[in-house]
C-alpha cells in the first residue's frame, strides 16, 4: 500500500520552514528529512523513514502558497547564503544565479526542490 506523506503548504513561510514541515511529515514531531538541497537529495534515495520499497507518494497541499514563499526573494536569500561559502571556482556561477534571482528571473528554490523530487522520485511529488 502506498504511503501518502502530507506537506501543508501554508505552513511554509521559508526554506527552513520547508525543512521543518517535510520532516514532520516524514518522521514526526521533531522529525529529520533534510535541512539543505544536497541532503534533501540524498533522503528521498531512501533510509530516511520513506518506505524501503519506494512507495510512496508526497502530497503538497497549498502547494501555491508555499511556491510565493519560496520566491524569488527567498531565493535570493538562500543564494546569499551559497555565495558566501561556495567554493571559489562555483562563485561566478552563483552570482549569476543570484543576479537573475534580485532581477526576479530564473529558477526559485520551490523550483530547485520540486525539480530534486522528480529527479529522485519521479512522479512522487504531487502538487495540490
Amino acid at each position: 500500500m502506498t504511503t501518502i506523506y502530507v506537506l501543508d503548504g501554508r505552513r511554509i513561510g521559508g526554506l527552513e520552514d520547508f525543512w521543518t514541515v517535510i520532516g514532520e511529515a516524514v518522521n514526526g514531531t521533531g522529525g529529520y528529512f533534510g535541512r539543505n538541497l544536497d541532503s534533501l537529495n540524498d533522503c528521498l534515495r531512501g533510509g530516511f523513514g520513506t518506505p524501503d520499497d519506494g512507495d510512496f507518494v508526497i502530497e503538497w497541499r497549498d502547494h501555491e502558497a508555499a511556491r510565493r514563499a519560496l520566491g524569488h526573494p527567498e531565493t535570493v536569500r538562500y543564494l546569499e547564503g551559497v555565495l558566501t561559502r561556495c567554493h571559489p571556482t562555483n562563485r561566478e556561477r552563483v552570482a549569476d544565479e543570484l543576479a537573475r534571482a534580485r532581477a526576479g528571473r530564473g529558477p526559485t528554490l520551490f523550483d530547485f526542490l520540486t525539480e530534486i523530487f522528480e529527479g529522485q522520485v519521479p512522479g512522487a511529488l504531487r502538487l495540490r
